[in-house]
């Protein structure tokens, strides 16, 4: 009797609990599974990108490519404050249901976002210039990364644009909008790759002009979807809102310190295909062939990242600590796993895949052998996705920057240097030495300023 007592007891516990625990993993996936799925369209993308040039005749059209997007990497990841800015700002007051707050976060944001594609296109030859000449590739690779660059430089205004939008629904909790602007962007721009590159043999070009297209076509789309969210949000647009010292300043500083952040990150990306162009043509297309693994595993677990962001802002806009606590519980739980499961999948499917999208033996035997990092890597990787998500939502973007400054300059630079004798080997030991030191930087500043209630005050 008394057993049995205790057994309903402890059911009722758990029942008793199971509401609070449920409703944030409902909240997680709302946000993170639009994200995942509009990411693995990304991933698809650049797995398209690089099957459809891999096939091509020769290594460097590849090489071109990888050098193309290195750049845009630089321009474009390194604006992607635009959107991480935006997501934790607009989140902020969406918790606390300020409706002209949500209007100003994102005119502020379109304003920036304006500015500087104006600037991008006014300085765009000498941004080329500067690119080959630091990435150094052979001459075949230079000459059609610059064919590339050209086409693709004037998608700026709209890729800005995007980013902003993207950000600014997801603070606003809405993973839909962003799945739909991104799925249009991703299945214009694949269907437009074979049009362009197998159908009008334009080689690079083609792959340029079909990322062109797939932008413009998205900011339309976005454009609608923003309009039909705002009704939803009764408001009114005033321009002394937009054009706030306060605000703006505040803008201005959390994109300053995530810009230094990302644009450090770009450099490790940007540093490590400079080194595998250093040692040849086929090193540089296999390190592009398994970058795509990489990006593969970081397009999914950023989909937590951003869900998680999303939820730590609205946490913290209505002064919720406990709500905050559950979310980065949950998704530290999912994202976790989902790395496990990359680790599997690479290590089962990662030679199928490598032969997938080359067809240079040269460069497959290569791939092949590097591929074991690619298999630790999402393990390594997972923690410091999860861990920005909860920054950008927190607007901690001082401690983003710092804690990259500690793992570019003082773990990833000097290892590359100490282990330049293993080669390529070398090179992505240092890569994963690097995420590595992300993860547990950060983790240490979350943990010493007290985790969820350092970071969000108690009602």
């Amino acid at each position: 009797m008394h057993d049995h007592r205790l057994f309903r007891a402890n059911v009722y516990h758990l029942v008793r609990l199971h509401p609070a625990t449920l409703s944030a993993q409902a909240a997680l996936w709302r946000l993170a599974g639009p994200m995942i799925l509009s990411n693995l369209s990304i991933a698809l993308l650049g797995i398209v990108d690089t099957a459809v040039v891999g096939h091509l005749s020769e290594p460097y059209y590849l090489g071109a490519v990888t050098i193309g997007t290195v750049v845009f990497s630089f321009l474009y990841w390194g604006l992607t404050f635009l959107r991480m800015g935006t997501t934790g700002i607009t989140a902020q007051a969406h918790g606390e249901g300020n409706a002209e707050g949500v209007r100003t976060a994102l005119g502020q944001a379109l304003m920036l976002s304006a500015v500087l594609a104006v600037v991008v296109l006014i300085i765009q030859r000498p941004i080329i210039d500067i690119a080959n000449w630091l990435l150094n590739g052979s001459t075949p690779v230079e000459a059609y990364a610059r064919d590339y660059y050209r086409v693709r430089i004037w998608s700026t205004p709209a890729v800005l644009a995007n980013l902003v939008i993207l950000g600014w629904f997801l603070g606003m909790q809405n993973a839909r909008g962003p799945l739909l602007i991104i799925l249009c962007i991703n299945l214009v721009n694949i269907v437009l790759d074979f049009v362009f590159v197998i159908g009008l043999h334009l080689d690079v070009r083609g792959v340029a002009f079909a990322s062109l297209l797939g932008k413009y076509v998205g900011l339309g789309l976005g454009l609608l979807l923003v309009s039909r969210e705002l009704q939803y949000y009764p408001g009114l647009w005033r321009w002394n809102r937009l054009k706030d010292g306060i605000t703006l300043k505040r803008m201005l500083s959390i994109n300053h310190n995530i810009f230094n952040r990302t644009l450090l990150l770009i450099f490790v990306f940007a540093f490590f295909a400079a080194q595998g162009a250093r040692q040849g043509d086929v090193i540089l297309a296999a390190n592009a062939i398994l970058l795509n693994f990489q990006a593969l595993m970081a397009l999914v677990l950023d989909g937590f990242a951003h869900a998680v962001g999303a939820l730590v802002g609205r946490a913290i806009g209505s002064r919720q600590y406990d709500a905050f606590a559950r979310a980065i519980k949950i998704t530290a739980i999912w994202a976790g796993s989902g790395a496990i499961l990359f680790t599997i999948v690479f290590a089962l499917f990662g030679r199928w895949l490598v032969f997938a999208m080359t067809d240079i033996q040269e460069v497959r035997i290569t791939a092949l052998n590097y591929l074991p990092w690619v298999i630790f890597s999402p393990i390594i990787s997972v923690w410091c996705y999860v861990l920005d998500g909860i920054f950008i939502g927190a607007t901690r973007a001082v401690e983003m920057r710092n804690t990259m400054l500690l793992s570019v300059f003082l773990v990833y630079l000097p290892a590359w240097y100490l282990l330049q004798p293993l080669g390529n080997h070398g090179l992505w030991l240092a890569f994963l030495l690097f995420m590595a030191t992300r993860g547990i930087s950060m983790g240490a500043v979350f943990v010493r300023s007290g985790g969820s209630r350092g970071f969000v005050p108690a009602v």
